[in-house]
């Protein structure tokens, strides 16, 4: 099993927003860094666990937990001339993009913040706090997922 942290902007998707969606399943579409999608594609496997982290917020931090549902397969966003996920490059016999499917397991007790991250003297190295890391997926180690479950 492994572990991530997946970025989202709260105005756009947020953990509610999951929570709500039928099956609290969701397609995790519009991924247009060639490392992230990598990361879903070749690695990101069905019960993989997930950190949802809100970005762009008044408090931007971890707020719930999720799951790897579905394994990559082409982001159908790329095809389609009307989204601003829009690639003309990604052909379908020759996708692009790929997406995961991600799942609902539960909110945090507690919002733990980027501030309370970077802080943190056991988290130096962290992909989330590591300098000019914009990444919106990233892989934790176990150690990581545990260590930032035990804040909550």
């Amino acid at each position: 099993m492994n572990y991530w942290l997946m970025k989202s902007e709260p105005s756009a998707f947020s953990l509610d927003d999951l929570q709500g969606r039928p099956g609290q399943i969701e397609p995790w579409d519009g991924v247009r860094n060639y490392q992230a999608r990598n990361m879903m594609r070749d690695e990101m496997a069905v019960g993989d666990g997930i950190f949802f982290y809100h970005s762009n917020c008044d408090v931007p931090g971890i707020v719930g937990i999720a799951k790897v549902v579905r394994e990559a397969y082409p982001d159908h966003t790329a095809f389609d001339p009307h989204s601003k996920h829009y690639d003309p490059k990604s052909l379908g016999e020759s996708p692009r993009w790929f997406m995961v499917d991600v799942g609902f397991v539960r909110k945090l007790s507690r919002t733990i913040t980027l501030t309370e991250l970077k802080e943190d003297p056991a988290l130096d190295g962290f992909p989330l706090t590591r300098r000019g890391n914009r990444l919106s997926v990233m892989p934790l180690t176990k150690a990581q997922w545990d260590y930032i479950l035990s804040l909550e």
